[in-house]
């Protein structure tokens, strides 16, 4: 993982890394070069030459004088003022063409903190790269930036130092989502994905966190018949994994702080059970944790945060496949709280090990608010395509204060309805609900379906990334192909939201 600093003073690596726009009245370029003077003379002589444009996921080196290596990467059109997605894209495309340097320096426009902050994320999530898995090929690979500095003139050194620093926790905890979802089920099962978990909380050194773990047998006897009815299948037995963080509360000033629950889906694999996948596409369904991880991750990044808030996490985790064991369409399931489900098809496995997690969560009585996590339908992508989430709810007002921090950490959600009339198409003959309904609009459906597991009167929200959670497409801005770790940054957004 990249190491990431803030700096006011002058540039000391050989590469150097400024914004390239266009105004599109003039046609003309415009180098933007934030707290650090170049040659603009020269440079913009030499850019048209090449026939620069300044578009977005343009990235053009140039040999410098002062420095080794002048790189521009694309603003889009001239500005006085660029969105921190568009610096935050920025960087990232230049560090995702840097694999092979060591180290960079960022010199972008940074009107305020969460500029500085966005050109430091952004560069850190696009010097990621997964070789994890590689034999004779990985030492013909080129390494990705190791150091990252993002110049900055109107921060003192301790101010830097703390915008650094939460930008480094973002940037290492999204890599730990990535490389979860990028391991192969073959190394990723239930069980160690807890083993992950468990380490990466021991090397954080984060404090006030707690882990508990419930195996097979534990879930069998308690009652958790959804993550039980998924999990049978296979040889590899469920899990539900649970992650609290409390807060060091005689060191608050305030006596009362929120709680709030994360519940993420955590399928290691989705075969579709006995209603099987094509297989087309179906490698993708190692990503089918998605959401576990990035609410695991999260948790550990908001305790190293410090942030006055608690809160309880909990990963049902799975592998959905197909054997004598598995459960059948038509079978009816007990979920935990006692709801039976008539399972009609076993590839809506997700909601059902969400649902018992959900009712879990809630014999916290303290809870302020309930967030899932979920790869959980294609429909999502059908809907919003592969770069934009849903988010649904009962309550407009954590909606609301969900997108605002969404939008301000670059992550796209977008607000889908919970319509009442879809909800009778989950009425089930034989049992209290069934796992599918009305298939036209079975987004909402998967949604109204979560619903039934939640109080009415419990503020909650409901994130399908089924799209955004896997790239299967080119890298762009600071996503790579594969995981992408959405999610994490809104979620942790919040919480430092819902502290203050």
């Amino acid at each position: 993982m990249p190491k990431i600093r803030i700096s006011e003073g002058n540039v000391k690596d050989d590469i150097l890394v400024v914004g390239l726009s266009r105004k599109s009245a003039k046609d003309s370029l415009v180098i933007e070069s934030g707290d650090v003077a170049v040659d603009v003379k020269k440079f913009q002589r030499i850019l048209e030459d090449l026939g620069a444009t300044g578009k977005t996921e343009e990235v053009i080196k140039i040999p410098g004088s002062t420095s080794g290596l002048v790189v521009f990467t694309g603003l889009g059109e001239f500005g006085n003022q660029y969105t921190n997605e568009v610096l935050r894209r920025a960087a990232g495309s230049a560090a995702r063409e840097l694999v092979g340097h060591t180290a960079a320096t960022f010199s972008l426009p940074n009107a305020d903190e969460s500029a500085v902050h966005a050109i430091a994320e952004g560069a850190g999530l696009g010097a990621y790269t997964f070789d994890e898995f590689r034999g004779n090929t990985k030492s013909e690979r080129k390494a990705p930036l190791k150091n990252i500095t993002v110049i900055s003139k109107k921060y003192t050194k301790s101010g830097g130092a703390l915008i650094a620093q939460r930008a480094q926790i973002i940037v290492d905890y999204t890599y730990l989502v990535r490389d979860l979802i990028n391991t192969p089920p073959s190394h990723l099962t239930p069980v160690t994905i807890v083993n992950a978990i468990q380490n990466a909380v021991k090397k954080s050194g984060a404090t006030g966190i707690r882990i508990s773990v419930l195996n097979e047998g534990q879930l069998k006897s308690k009652g958790f018949g959804g993550i039980t009815a998924v999990g049978q299948g296979s040889k590899n037995p469920p899990r539900l994994l649970n992650i609290t963080y409390s807060p060091d509360k005689s060191k608050l000033k305030k006596s009362s702080i929120k709680t709030y629950a994360f519940v993420g889906k955590g399928i290691t694999f989705d075969t579709g059970g006995l209603a099987l996948k094509p297989a087309l596409g179906m490698e993708a369904m190692k990503s089918d944790m998605s959401g576990a991880a990035a609410v695991c991750a999260a948790t550990i990044a908001i305790a190293l945060l410090k942030l006055p808030i608690e809160i309880n996490t909990y990963a049902p985790l799975a592998e959905n496949m197909v054997s004598e064991n598995a459960t059948r369409p038509s079978d009816i399931i007990t979920m935990y709280g006692g709801k039976t489900v008539e399972v009609l098809n076993p590839d809506a496995e997700g909601r059902l090990v969400l649902g018992d997690a959900l009712v879990k969560a809630q014999e916290n009585k303290k809870l302020d608010a309930i967030i899932d996590v979920a790869t959980l339908t294609g429909a999502q992508v059908v809907a919003l395509g592969t770069r934009t989430s849903a988010v649904m709810t009962n309550n407009e007002v954590l909606r609301n204060s969900f997108l605002k921090v969404a939008e301000a950490s670059g992550e796209a959600f977008w607000p889908m309805p919970l319509p009442v009339e879809l909800r009778a198409s989950l009425d089930s003959p034989v049992a209290d609900l069934a796992n599918i309904g009305e298939r036209m609009g079975g987004m909402l459906v998967a949604g109204l379906f979560l619903k039934e597991f939640v109080a009415d009167d419990l503020p909650w929200l409901h994130l399908d990334i089924a799209g955004p959670a896997f790239n299967e497409s080119k890298p762009h801005g600071y996503t790579p192909v594969g995981g992408t770790g959405i999610s994490l940054r809104s979620l942790v957004g919040l919480a430092e939201s819902a502290a203050q």
